[in-house]
């Protein structure tokens, strides 16, 4: 028997002598002697796909009604591939519009929402069946979607059409479009439900919505390129990556309810310093702090948020793209898309902890819904790297960041979501 957490020398010399199948991804003659050979190099680990005994050490037990899966979009096959990340393997594939972009889940129904750039739609999918249910219409050249905390409304930035649909979700239909600046991005609701921030990246600067009224309450520019969002957890700042440049955005957003009357307007607090082509914020679910991806620089940039200054930049990679920080704000992962990595860095102590090897062009992150796995989108190489978030050595000794599997995705994989439910749950 071979363990899951033993030295990987041994567990390769136990592997290498072992029959090796990989009946969940039934893989072609071709692709048996791809893995076997990448195996034999001590490239590729496969782990939880081996047949024949190889023990499942230290993972979660799962009841039988719970199932959680993650939907990556690919943009080159006009599908979602769904993951089964209970029993690790592929569970559909799902055929959406054309070009799909962007996925996102909803906070309290079983469905799942895709932009289709290419056919100017979003897709609707039931998540217990994985089936389509729906086409919602929308403008030219969707780009991403933000869905608000009841999952009642979404809201999808259309660059063709410098615009921004409102989507009744419930509906299934589209109830409004409200005029933004020139190639909107980025889309998305603050905590509270009452302000919509998107980047026009055109246009160089951001725009703040009023929800309620639908209406735009301010544009603020000065941000070449502007790309990604952050808005802390209490509604009161945005955060916004300036890509063309080197510098992120920092906008007091509207608190009419604060004593203070310079907080009743939306206003431009900041540009911070960075690295160059600062491409994605990382926000610690305290809101204590943003972590910049500086794809042009090889670093990360610390912004504290509450005092809008930037802390250092350290290095993390080649071309980092994506970050997603742990749910216990300890643990920040950075997707390195040049050097095909993910890097561990650890918060409390300030260094980087562990680079994990992945699959090629990684970008999108995404954490399972108890932080035991991580997923990165290997954009190149068609797949998404599993990596476990903690393992250990024969002697107990825990390991931030290994990889565990890969599994397949369709062509041209751009983004992903994750979701879990119970099965079993009333109303079903």
């Amino acid at each position: 028997m071979c363990s899951l957490d033993a030295d990987f020398r041994e567990w390769r010399a136990c592997m290498l002598n072992r029959t090796v199948e990989l009946p969940l991804l039934n893989p072609s003659p071709s692709r048996r002697r791809k893995a076997q050979r990448a195996l034999a190099a001590g490239i590729l680990i496969p782990l939880i796909l081996v047949a024949g005994g190889c023990r499942r050490k230290h993972f979660p037990k799962y009841p039988a009604a719970f199932r959680e899966y993650a939907w990556v979009t690919n943009g080159g096959g006009n599908s979602v591939t769904v993951l089964d990340l209970v029993h690790m393997a592929t569970a559909a594939s799902i055929p959406v519009g054309e070009d799909p972009v962007d996925v996102a889940v909803s906070p309290t129904r079983d469905e799942v929402y895709v932009v289709n750039r290419g056919s100017a739609s979003v897709s609707v999918i039931d998540a217990v069946t994985n089936r389509l249910v729906a086409t919602i219409a929308v403008h030219r050249e969707p780009e991403s979607i933000s869905v608000d905390l009841k999952g009642q409304r979404a809201y999808v930035a259309n660059t063709g059409s410098n615009n921004v649909s409102i989507l009744d979700l419930a509906k299934r239909r589209e109830i409004g479009a409200v005029g933004v600046g020139e190639e909107p991005e980025v889309v998305r609701i603050s905590p509270d439900g009452e302000t919509l921030v998107v980047t026009n990246r055109a246009g160089n600067s951001a725009t703040v919505l009023d929800v309620e009224k639908l209406k735009v309450r301010a544009v603020i520019g000065g941000c070449p390129e502007a790309s990604d969002i952050a808005i802390l957890p209490d509604s009161s700042k945005a955060f916004v990556a300036c890509s063309g440049g080197h510098q992120v955005m920092a906008i007091g957003l509207a608190q009419p309810q604060n004593p203070n009357p310079s907080d009743h307007t939306d206003r431009l607090l900041a540009f911070l310093d960075v690295g160059p082509r600062p491409i994605h914020l990382a926000l610690k679910p305290d809101g204590g702090e943003i972590f910049v991806s500086n794809s042009g620089g090889d670093t990360m940039s610390e912004i504290a948020t509450n005092a809008n200054n930037v802390g250092g930049a350290y290095t993390v990679g080649a071309a980092p793209l994506g970050g997603i920080v742990s749910a216990d704000n300890s643990t920040l992962w950075v997707s390195n898309s040049r050097d095909n990595t993910v890097a561990a860095y650890s918060i409390d102590d300030g260094q980087l902890v562990n680079t994990v090897q992945v699959g090629n062009g990684p970008g999108p992150l995404a954490l399972s819904g108890n932080g035991f796995l991580l997923l990165a989108v290997d954009r190149e190489a068609g797949d998404v790297s599993v990596v476990r978030t903690i393992s250990y050595t024969p002697r107990g000794q825990p390991i931030t960041g290994s990889l565990f599997t890969v599994l397949s995705a369709g062509k041209g994989p751009n983004a992903i979501a994750v979701k879990s439910f119970d099965i079993g749950a009333a109303g079903r």
